[in-house]
């Protein structure tokens, strides 16, 4: 260990001491826990999401990391542009920068662009779980849950985790926190499994971007697939989210996707009702098939420029294109046929 992460590591334990926080104290020790029983690291692959910078300020998200191509990603930055120039405005000068903006998002694959006075990049993490013999980490005592536990569909989108959020590569964590940040600055994707191109742009990304933060943790649904375990879905901000949603998977979604049956749709709808009677289960079993709730982390890397974007060898598996109509400075919209 180099001196810097000694002495990192040296004040994060001395933070602690000073703090006298039960509630942190708890927390460590859940995280001490998990590094001894789950003592692998399951890596799934990059997503992609969004930061801003004022200058000379710090880098913010602007949109979640949890797209699986930059090309996602760049869509979504499109859309937020529009809906800005659309919804937030009525200066013609910053609706067409902000149109300017769009139109070049549906012909290019740009991954930075400035647009009044913010610098946007779209940025690359990696998503990995603890893991051991028997599966990846569950959820633990002390990841936040909601005081209301609602188990019925939420009719509109919760707060996403990364809202917000502020990078900060320097920023004191606790102990474990910052032993899984210093562990973290040499992974790379090593294995036959992995193309060459990718295995040489993780090598060079531990040179280029030696820093790393970590964003907030969140939650998944995964399905066992033999020694291994399949992503069934998107990211939760909470235990309980992702217990919902497979709940609601379970109950109702997947038979109205994939036609079931009568028999087979009601097997799984008591599956779904048993897995909600247990409260707090991690674990749901049906027709032969095991899911569990898993806790899932994610790690951005920095350079001195700041936080890693796309690498040459991340897919795109489909191009650039318009997404919303044109829209005139002051604000009037033409659907072109």
């Amino acid at each position: 260990m180099d001196e810097d992460w000694k002495q990192r590591l040296d004040a994060a334990r001395a933070g602690l001491v000073e703090r006298e926080d039960p509630v942190a104290w708890v927390t460590e020790i859940d995280a001490a826990e998990a590094a001894v029983k789950y003592p692998g690291l399951s890596v799934r692959g990059a997503l992609f999401g969004v930061a801003a910078q004022e200058p000379g300020g710090p880098w913010e998200i602007v949109l979640p990391v949890r797209s699986g191509m930059p090309q996602e990603t760049r869509d979504s930055l499109q859309s937020h542009f529009f809906f800005r120039a659309k919804d937030e405005t009525d200066e013609p000068v910053e609706r067409r920068a902000l149109m300017d903006a769009v139109d070049l998002l549906a012909q290019e694959r740009v991954n930075e662009l400035d647009v009044l006075g913010l610098r946007y990049r779209v940025i690359r993490g990696d998503e990995f779980a603890r893991s051991s013999d028997d599966g990846l980490e569950p959820p633990r005592p002390t990841d936040p849950e909601p005081v209301f536990r609602v188990w019925e569909r939420r009719l509109t989108p919760g707060r996403c985790p990364d809202t917000g959020v502020v990078f900060d590569p320097e920023g004191m964590r606790g102990p474990m926190a910052e032993a899984l940040r210093f562990g973290m600055r040499d992974f790379r994707y090593t294995g036959k499994r992995y193309p060459a191109g990718v295995r040489d742009d993780s090598q060079k990304a531990v040179s280029t971007h030696p820093d790393v933060a970590m964003l907030p943790v969140t939650f998944g649904i995964v399905e066992r697939e033999g020694s291994g375990w399949v992503p069934c879905g998107g990211l939760e901000p909470s235990p309980h989210d992702a217990r919902r949603t497979l709940y609601d998977d379970l109950t109702d979604l997947w038979a109205r996707i994939y036609q079931w049956g009568d028999e087979k749709r009601e097997r799984y709808r008591r599956a779904g009702e048993l897995f909600r009677a247990a409260g707090s289960s991690d674990q749901a079993l049906v027709d032969g098939r095991e899911f569990r709730i898993c806790r899932v982390e994610r790690m951005v890397r920095f350079g001195p420029d700041g936080p890693e974007g796309p690498r040459p060898s991340d897919v795109d598996e489909y191009d650039p294109s318009p997404m919303h109509p044109r829209m005139d400075d002051d604000g009037t919209l033409h659907y072109d046929t």
